[in-house]
């Protein structure tokens, strides 16, 4: 599977920006989708995930009530939807893809990553 994650970008605290991860290569809906972000300095941390046929999904602590994670099989895209971004989102923002959606980094395919920049 490849993916490639795309949509981010500069935003003012309180903004929005919706991230899109497309895959090919194989058919998305057999996979579990996560997103996870990096700041400078720090780890790869979880996001947000969702299972293969898009009923259940998980979040961290951090994003919940501001974060939703979506997909379109159809289209073979999933997103990241994002309101009431923070200083503290800026990261760079990348998608994952496994047989099972988790909330840890045992994703066996990655994308690129596409940076998210929230001024305040």
């Amino acid at each position: 599977v490849q993916l490639q994650a795309s949509g981010g970008g500069l935003v003012q605290a309180g903004g929005s920006l919706r991230l899109s991860c497309a895959a090919s290569g194989r058919t998305l809906s057999m996979y579990g989708m996560g997103w996870f972000r990096q700041a400078p300095g720090k780890e790869r941390v979880f996001v947000a995930a969702i299972s293969g046929s898009g009923e259940s999904t998980t979040y961290a602590d951090s994003v919940k009530g501001r974060f939703t994670i979506s997909r379109d099989n159809a289209k073979n895209t999933a997103y990241l939807q994002m309101i009431s971004l923070k200083p503290e989102d800026t990261a760079v923002y990348y998608c994952a893809a496994d047989r099972q959606y988790r909330a840890d980094r045992r994703y066996a395919y990655w994308g690129q990553g596409t940076l998210v920049t929230v001024s305040s």
